[in-house]
């Protein structure tokens, strides 16, 4: 029986339901038709995403899974925050997938995961207890296989295999915690702080530590963390474009909530802060930001490149919640939301590149600008972002994860920490200006190709909104302190 605001239910019930009966009515397979509903719930979807975050915090039941075990929805200033994201992030990027899936085959198919995926993703940033967290984030896993095994070739089945076994047993390692929590906490619920009672702890700190550090590793492989970043490479090339898009900036950002959730709202930083699970989650996470700006670096497949960026612009986030102090979350929150912006757009142009040409690799790129001139000026002006330039978004959520760094002076890593970040920053201006300076200065003239109209205005509205973003950063700042501030208070 459902208890509370029933506002809560429909931003995850519509795309549920409507991408659950896509492939079963016949009038679908008409790809006109098909469109008009898929923009159509999705942009409703946004509008019912509005209306439940705007104004007062909301609670829902949706049923007891036990007596004092509730599939409970609730959303709080963080889950906010990714909640809008996503919901706002599949606009541009269905509208691209009309013009995009013209050429690819089983289309009703892809649009129905797409619709489940977004209801799932939607449900993780507002579940109130770990136990919806969990429910919802195991739909994800499978939601998201049906997007990356798409087109059913030995490569795409072979990413799904490694997607499903590093998602299932990464969620799984989160589940085992959870019975721990269930025994040591004084509630299920995510609550600022963390929900450990003191007195039913004490004596069992290491096991807890133990249990803890296995949680955010099981949950940091959706987030491509080091050691289990390994389904993202895999995933990327043989996905659809805009598939990629939202698996890069929006599905990977799941995992960064659930160890958000592990570490301010369940374990809580005044117990986790300044013991070895700090210094091995500090540690992870930089090891991932190096390698895999090196691994893009050294990558030729356009797509791949992109994948490995993934997986280390995602640790940049990791890394400042890692920091656990009100700065460096600061920076991570910015940068959940500028990468998430940015990567969209990347992918996109990526898949436009594709879609036009045919080309996968970097090297075929050369010339690329004198084709299709504005679709690589907004890959240009996102990759500017993404290396952090001032006055860009980027730079933004860079200098704030640099300060909470010093500021938490631990020994090494408060200068360690921005020496790596600098690195890699350098690093992502390789092997993403190198695309830009081949393709607007290539050896010869090349003849200039029709850029379509339905998948260049989202990437130019994606761009728009990313430099305006780093122009006027000043309001998600705002909101994200107060954000913080309850965290910490």
């Amino acid at each position: 029986m459902l208890e509370g605001e029933i506002i809560l239910l429909w931003p995850i019930l519509l795309p549920l339901v409507a991408g659950a009966i896509l492939p079963f009515i016949k009038s679908f397979q008409n790809r006109r038709i098909c469109n008009w509903f898929v923009g159509s719930i999705v942009v409703i979807t946004f509008g019912f995403v509005l209306t439940a975050a705007f104004g007062t915090q909301k609670t829902l039941i949706i049923w007891n899974l036990t007596k004092d075990i509730p599939i409970y929805l609730k959303l709080d200033a963080v889950g906010k925050l990714f909640y809008v994201l996503t919901a706002l992030m599949w606009i541009p990027v269905s509208f691209y997938s009309f013009e995009y899936m013209k050429h690819e085959e089983r289309e009703v198919r892809y649009y129905s995961f797409f619709l489940l995926t977004l209801a799932v993703l939607l449900g993780i940033s507002s579940a109130g207890n770990l136990i919806t967290m969990y429910l919802f984030y195991e739909g994800m896993s499978l939601s998201t296989l049906g997007l990356i095994i798409h087109n059913q070739s030995k490569e795409a089945v072979a990413a799904g295999h490694k997607h499903i076994f590093y998602s299932i047993g990464g969620a799984l390692l989160g589940l085992f915690g959870f019975f721990f929590v269930y025994n040591y906490g004084t509630t299920l619920e995510f609550l600022p702080g963390g929900v450990l009672d003191p007195i039913k702890i004490s004596g069992q700190e290491p096991l807890l530590l133990i249990v803890f550090f296995f949680m955010i590793i099981g949950f940091g492989s959706k987030a491509g963390m080091f050691p289990l970043h390994g389904w993202l490479s895999a995933a990327h090339p043989v996905a659809p474009a805009p598939a990629s898009a939202v698996l890069s900036g929006n599905i990977t950002k799941m995992g960064v909530l659930a160890i958000i959730r592990i570490v301010y709202y369940i374990a809580g930083v005044s117990f986790l802060r300044e013991t070895w699970v700090q210094y091995a989650l500090i540690t992870f996470t930089l090891i991932t930001v190096f390698m895999g700006s090196m691994l893009a670096y050294k990558e030729r497949e356009l797509k791949k490149r992109l994948a490995y960026s993934t997986v280390s612009q995602v640790s940049y986030v990791l890394f400042g919640i890692s920091l656990m102090n009100p700065i460096g979350l600061l920076g991570a929150l910015l940068h959940v939301v500028y990468h998430s912006i940015v990567k969209n757009t990347l992918f996109l142009t990526a898949g436009t590149f594709i879609y036009q040409t045919g080309k996968r690799m970097v090297i075929q790129l050369k010339g690329i600008g004198k084709q299709m001139p504005i679709t690589l000026w907004c890959f240009t002006l996102v990759s500017i972002t993404l290396v952090g330039i001032p006055p860009t978004s980027g730079f933004v959520s860079k200098w704030y994860l640099a300060s909470g760094a010093i500021e938490q002076r631990i020994p090494y890593i408060w200068w360690f920490g921005p020496v790596i970040l600098l690195i890699s920053a350098l690093l992502t201006a390789g092997y993403l200006l190198s695309i830009t300076v081949k393709g607007f200065f290539p050896e010869k003239e090349e003849e200039k190709l029709k850029e379509s109209s339905l998948m260049t205005i989202p990437i130019l509205c994606l761009t728009v909104v990313a430099i305006l973003l780093g122009m006027f950063p000043n309001y998600l700042i705002d909101y994200i302190n107060r954000a913080i501030t309850i965290i910490f208070c």
